[in-house]
C-alpha cells in the first residue's frame, strides 16, 4: 500500500466519523448518543474516567477513536506546551489544556477538515483559550524546532505509512529534554498476511501497527533515549473477533491467530537534553 493511498483512506474515514458526530448532535429525535464514543469495539471503548469527561463537550467524547488515555499517563505539568498528533475531535487536547493550565498551551494537529471543524467547535464550547488546532500531517509538523515540551498521540502513529518520518518530526519539534508520551496499538509476534494487506484494518489501527521491537528501534533511530513500551491492554480472541468482524477477512479463523498478539501500549521516550542536532541524518547546515 502506498503512503498517499493510506493517507487518503484515513482522511476519508475520520472525516466521515466527524460528520457522524455532528449529525448525532443535531438530530432532534432518536436515541441520545452514548458519551463513550462512536465505536463500540474493544480497542476504543472505556478509555476515560467519568470525572475526566464530565466537563467536556459531549461531541469531543463521542469523537474519541483512540486506544488509550495519554493525558492521564503523560504527567503533564502547569505551563508546559503540549502537541497532540492526530487530535481528531480534540478530547486529548482539551484534557491536556486543563492539565497545563492558562500558562501552558495545547496544540492539536490533524489533516482532516471535518475533524478540525468539530475540534474547534468543541474548544469553543469548552471555553478553553489555551488551545490551538493546526491543519497538517504528522509527517510534516507545522511548528518550529524545539517548540514543544510533550508530544502525545492516541492510536494515530500506527496509521502513518511513514513512521520514521513521524518520529523524526516529533524529535525535531520537541525541546531538549522534551518527552514523547503516546498511546498506540502494538503487535506481538507475527500477524497474518491477510490482516496486513487489509486497508480496512489499516484504518482500524491494526494492519499498520509496529511490533514492540520495531517501535523501540525507530525511536532510537530518530534520536530518542529512555525508551519504554508499557502494555496497557491485551486483546483476546473475543476482542479480536469484534474488531475483525465486517472487515473483509475470516474473523473467526484469524482471531485465533492474533489472540494476545495485539495490545494497546503507552510508549515513552525522551529527547536528550543536550542534542547536537534535530535527529540522525536531518541536521541543518
Amino acid at each position: 500500500m502506498q503512503d498517499n493511498e493510506i493517507r487518503d483512506v484515513v482522511r476519508e474515514k475520520y472525516g466521515k466519523a466527524a460528520l457522524q458526530v455532528k449529525e448525532r448532535r443535531s438530530a432532534c429525535c432518536g436515541t441520545a448518543p452514548s458519551a463513550s464514543g462512536l465505536s463500540r469495539d474493544p480497542i476504543t471503548s472505556n478509555l476515560y474516567a467519568d470525572h475526566e469527561t464530565a466537563l467536556l463537550p459531549t461531541a469531543a467524547v463521542q469523537a474519541s477513536l483512540g486506544c488509550g488515555n495519554p493525558t492521564a499517563l503523560a504527567k503533564l505539568e502547569e505551563g508546559q506546551v503540549v502537541l497532540d498528533l492526530g487530535s481528531g475531535g480534540g478530547i486529548d487536547v482539551l484534557l491536556s489544556a486543563k492539565r497545563v493550565g492558562p500558562t501552558g498551551k495545547a496544540y492539536g494537529l490533524d489533516m482532516t477538515d471535518e475533524m478540525l471543524a468539530l475540534a474547534r467547535e468543541n474548544q469553543r464550547r469548552s471555553g478553553l483559550s489555551n488551545v490551538e488546532f493546526l491543519k497538517g500531517e504528522i509527517e510534516a509538523i507545522p511548528l518550529p524546532d524545539n517548540a514543544v515540551d510533550v508530544i502525545i498521540s492516541n492510536c494515530v502513529i500506527n496509521l502513518s505509512g511513514d513512521k520514521d518520518r513521524v518520529l523524526a518530526e516529533a524529535f525535531r519539534v520537541l525541546k531538549p529534554g522534551g518527552r514523547f508520551a503516546v498511546s498506540d496499538v502494538v503487535v506481538r509476534g507475527e500477524v497474518p498476511a491477510a490482516v496486513r494487506r487489509s486497508m480496512e484494518l489499516w484504518v482500524g489501527c491494526i494492519a499498520g501497527a509496529l511490533s514492540e521491537d520495531e517501535y523501540r528501534a525507530k525511536l532510537a533511530k530518530a534520536g530518542f533515549a529512555g525508551i519504554d513500551v508499557e502494555v496497557t491492554r491485551v486483546y483476546d480472541v473475543d476482542d479480536a473477533k469484534a474488531f475483525l468482524a465486517g472487515e473483509g477477512v475470516d474473523a473467526d479463523a484469524i482471531a485465533k491467530e492474533v489472540d494476545g498478539r495485539i495490545v494497546s501500549a503507552f510508549v515513552r521516550a525522551t529527547k536528550p537534553a543536550s542534542s547536537p542536532c534535530c535527529a540522525p541524518g536531518c541536521c541543518r547546515p
